[in-house]
């Protein structure tokens, strides 16, 4: 589903100029968990935004589902990000002013779904992940757990091929942080999609199918992981 080569992004320019990847190299692949771990400042979180079509990189290459985006205009990158990505953050980025069925079709009024289709796919959704009674509730009284739960269910209205998660449970206690995932985990096993989660979380990396630590803007090592979950 992604497929990077050489991969190089900078800020600034000459003696100035600060590297924050150097030359990455990575492919991920459809029905796969894969976990970026590294210090912080290692150019994870740039990659993962790389990935999403969100930051520009300064050479190299990224194809999307065989589709180069380095060098692709900015007008052409927002359909990319909607046809192909659904993200998952750690602050939740909920709309306060929203429920919680309204902060998922807020995702399906951008594909074009509205009325009472909207409202019933929202609806599926957050029973999906649990929320079923919680369709009304607004985010300042729901824990952390579900606002992260509406924020996948957000990040699924699209049917993406492509979940990409930066630090989804680095805020919440283990039994939420466990629920997530598994949510997380069922979409790539049972929906055949790529995941990428940025993560420093121990509790979270039996998940994983590959773990790959990048430091210094570098993938230092990668591995298999096997699963316990």
């Amino acid at each position: 589903m992604i497929e990077i080569r050489n991969l190089v992004k900078s800020y600034g320019a000459g003696n100035a100029a600060v590297h924050a990847l150097r030359g990455v190299d990575l492919d991920v692949n459809a029905g796969e968990i894969l976990m970026m771990m590294g210090p912080s400042g290692s150019g994870k979180t740039t990659l993962l935004s790389i990935m999403g079509c969100i930051l520009q990189a300064t050479s190299g290459s990224v194809k999307i589902d065989g589709q180069e985006v380095v060098g692709l205009r900015e007008s052409k990158l927002p359909a990319l990000r909607l046809s192909h990505f659904g993200f998952v953050f750690q602050g939740f980025n909920l709309f306060p002013a929203l429920t919680a069925r309204e902060n998922v079709e807020v995702m399906l009024h951008l594909k074009g779904v509205r009325g009472a289709t909207a409202r019933r796919r929202a609806s599926d959704l957050l029973e999906q992940v649990g929320l079923g009674e919680k369709l009304n509730k607004y985010p300042a009284d729901l824990s952390g757990g579900q606002k992260q739960r509406i924020a996948i269910a957000r990040a699924l209205a699209g049917d993406p091929p492509i979940v990409l998660a930066d630090e989804p449970t680095a805020a919440l206690d283990s039994a939420s942080g466990q629920t997530v995932m598994e949510i997380l985990s069922g979409l790539a096993r049972e929906k055949d999609r790529a995941v990428v989660i940025v993560t420093h979380d121990s509790r979270v990396l039996h998940f994983a199918d590959r773990i790959v630590h990048i430091e210094d803007g570098l993938i230092r090592n990668e591995k298999l992981e096997e699963q316990a979950a």
